[in-house]
C-alpha cells in the first residue's frame, strides 16, 4: 500500500507519498478502514520534527483522524460491517491508504456531512468535548474563552460552546479570522496582536469560567488573570512554550484550577478514555452535527500526494478551520 513516509525529521519536504509494507488484517476488536481523507493536526507537525513520538504500539505514520469505508472487521466486532462509511480517532497511521483502528474509536459519518468533511471531525470533537465538558464542566450561561479561535479546534469549540448555551469569547490574530469566529457564534472578539485578552475578559465578563488554551507557558499568567472565580483553565497545547511559573496566590484567590491534558496518550478504556469520549460524542455531539447546529469547518482540501503543501497552511493568517488530505474519491 501507499502511505506518507518520513525521510528523516525536519521540514515539510521530508514527507513523501511512497510504497510501504501492507498492513496485516485487523486484530481482535479492530476494524480496517480504506481511507478516503485524513485530517491534519499540529501534532503531525511536531512528530514530523521528531518532537512528538507516537505512543508505544502505535503506528509511526503521521495522522490522528480519518474518514473512509470499513473493509474488514476483526474478531469480536459486531457493530461495524464492511461497507460502513465511518470516521475514526487514531493514535497514528492516518496518512495512508488503509488503517486499523479499535472499533470503539470509530464513529459513523454524520448525516449531511461529506466524507471529506468527516475527516476533520474526530480529533477536534474529541479534544473539545473531553476538555470543555468532561474536564471543565462547561454549562449554559457560563463564559468560555478560546485561544486560537480560527484553528480547527477553535472553530469546533465555538460551536460546541454556543450549542451548550455558553457565551463565547475568542482570540485570533487577524480581523478575517475574528469575523469568521463571529459567524460561528463567538460574541467577544479579541485581536491578540492589539489587545490584552485578560483585560478584555475582566472588563466585559468579570473573567472566563472556562479557558481552552493551545498556547501554554507564554499565556499562563494572563490566563490566570482572565479566569473568573472557580474558573477552569484547560491547556491542550504548548505553542508558546512549556515551562512557566504560576502565581499560586492569584489562583488561590480565585479558587481556580489548571488542567493540562493530552488526547493521543489517553488509554483506550476506563474513565476519561478514548472509548468513553467517543461514546459521549456519538450521544451528545453527533446529533447536533446531523441537525446542522455544529458544522465541520474545512479550510482546504489537498491531495495527499501534495502533503508537503498542507502543514505550512496551519500557520497561515488567512486559514480558518481544518486542513484535510484527500486520499481517494469517496
Amino acid at each position: 500500500m501507499y502511505a506518507v513516509a518520513l525521510d528523516g525529521f525536519g521540514g515539510p519536504e521530508v514527507m513523501k507519498w511512497a510504497k510501504v509494507d501492507d498492513l496485516p488484517g485487523p486484530g481482535p476488536g479492530e476494524v480496517a478502514i480504506e481511507v478516503v481523507a485524513a485530517g491534519v493536526n499540529r501534532a503531525d507537525v511536531l512528530q514530523r520534527y521528531g518532537l512528538y513520538p507516537p505512543p508505544a504500539g502505535a503506528s509511526d505514520t503521521l495522522g490522528l483522524e480519518v474518514s473512509g469505508v470499513v473493509v474488514e472487521v476483526g474478531a469480536g466486532v459486531e457493530e461495524w460491517q464492511p461497507g460502513d462509511a465511518v470516521c475514526a480517532l487514531l493514535a497514528g497511521g492516518g496518512y495512508a491508504e488503509r488503517v486499523n483502528v479499535p472499533a470503539t474509536q470509530v464513529l459513523p459519518v454524520p448525516e449531511g456531512v461529506s466524507m471529506t468533511e468527516a475527516a476533520a471531525l474526530p480529533e477536534a470533537a474529541a479534544t473539545v468535548w473531553s476538555n470543555l465538558v468532561m474536564t471543565a464542566g462547561l454549562t449554559s450561561g457560563q463564559v468560555l474563552l478560546i485561544h486560537g479561535g480560527g484553528s480547527g479546534i477553535g472553530t469546533h469549540a465555538i460551536q460546541v460552546g454556543r450549542a451548550l448555551g455558553a457565551r463565547v469569547a475568542v482570540t485570533a490574530g487577524s480581523q478575517f479570522k475574528l469575523e469568521r469566529c463571529r459567524e460561528l457564534g463567538a460574541t467577544t472578539l479579541i485581536n491578540y496582536r492589539e489587545q490584552d485578552f485578560a483585560t478584555v475578559m475582566a472588563e466585559e465578563h468579570s473573567g472566563a469560567n472556562v479557558i481552552l488554551d493551545i498556547m501554554g507557558a507564554g499565556y499562563l499568567p494572563r490566563n490566570v488573570r482572565a479566569l473568573a472565580e472557580d474558573g477552569h483553565l484547560t491547556i491542550i497545547g504548548l505553542q508558546d512554550g512549556a515551562v512557566a511559573e504560576i502565581d499560586l496566590g492569584a489562583l488561590l484567590i480565585k479558587r481556580g484550577s489548571v488542567h493540562v491534558t493530552n488526547l493521543r496518550r489517553r488509554p483506550q478504556f476506563g474513565p476519561g478514555s478514548k472509548t468513553q469520549i467517543i461514546a459521549e460524542l456519538r450521544k451528545h455531539v453527533w446529533p447536533l452535527i446531523s441537525d446542522g447546529k455544529i458544522l465541520p469547518v474545512v479550510a482546504a482540501e489537498i491531495a495527499i500526494t501534495d502533503v508537503a503543501e498542507a502543514h505550512p497552511l496551519l500557520d497561515s493568517a488567512e486559514t480558518v478551520g481544518k486542513i484535510v488530505l484527500t486520499v481517494r474519491e469517496p
